[in-house]
């Protein structure tokens, strides 16, 4: 997990070379291809002028981040089925120590989170087991972790808010040029103001579709983060509760009027 920032990076730095050949090799030809002449690529993103290139950058971070939270999200990485049913039983029968070994042997979540917490269980208190220790220890290590967690997927809507402001800056000059060539030339001909205008268009649309891409990919990716880690802290409690069950069993047991049982 740790190379894929990396592997972002210079996926970023090869999108990067190739819109500033692309953008280069366009502006370079001062003589415009006719629009049957033009390719995609001509048409939909060099035409849209030099702010295209970190709108195209943004593009590919945004979908760098979404491979990335995709495999960091899985939920063998939180809360694997198995470990959580080992643990379980492990807790039921109150064999704490086993339970905190096999923990700290996961590199998961909630290996992480258990090894953390069940050391604050207090056998002097069997009524609770120290319950409130192991909750403040629950909520510490939630927030730690939230920070490294969500880092990744805020990145997310950082670049939803940033893609549509690039965009409207790219519109913004392209208007600008518009009206300096009308004002130049001191009429309105359309060839002479379509470069400008497609500049303004161009960009606002890849603005938008930055935002749209990446807005949807953020509230989900939260959710299911927000969904391990619950799973993870129910668990624990669980645990914690299964084992006070069953030390006060017999002093449950003993409450409960005869022949109700």
């Amino acid at each position: 997990m740790k190379s894929l920032p990396k592997l972002g990076f210079r996926f970023m730095s090869i999108a990067f070379a190739m819109m500033v050949a692309l953008s280069t090799s366009a502006f370079a030809q001062e003589a415009a291809p006719s629009a049957e002449e033009q390719t995609m690529l001509n048409k939909w993103i060099i035409a849209g002028g030099w702010t295209m290139i970190p709108i195209m950058l943004v593009l590919a971070f945004i979908i760098f981040l979404v491979i990335y939270n995709i495999v960091n999200l899985k939920k063998e990485k939180f809360c694997p089925d198995e470990l959580k049913m080992t643990l379980l039983q492990l807790m039921a029968e109150c064999r704490v120590r086993s339970a905190i070994e096999t923990a700290a042997a996961s590199p998961t979540y909630l290996g992480r989170l258990v090894a953390y917490a069940l050391p604050n269980i207090d056998s002097s208190r069997p009524d609770d087991l120290g319950k409130d220790a192991i909750e403040d220890a629950i909520a510490d290590f939630t927030a730690n972790e939230s920070r490294s967690l969500f880092k990744w997927i805020n990145l997310l809507a950082l670049s939803a808010q940033v893609s549509p402001m690039l965009g409207l800056f790219g519109t913004v000059q392209g208007m600008v040029e518009a009206f300096a060539t009308l004002a130049s030339a001191g009429q309105a001909d359309p060839t002479q103001l379509a470069g400008s205008i497609s500049v303004a268009l161009l960009t606002t649309f890849w603005g938008l579709i930055n935002a749209i891409i990446a807005t949807p990919f953020f509230f989900f990716q939260k959710s299911v983060a927000n969904t391990h880690v619950a799973e993870c802290v129910n668990t624990v409690q669980e645990m914690v509760n299964t084992s006070i069950n069953v030390v006060n069993a017999e002093a449950q047991l003993a409450r409960i009027p005869e022949g109700l049982a």
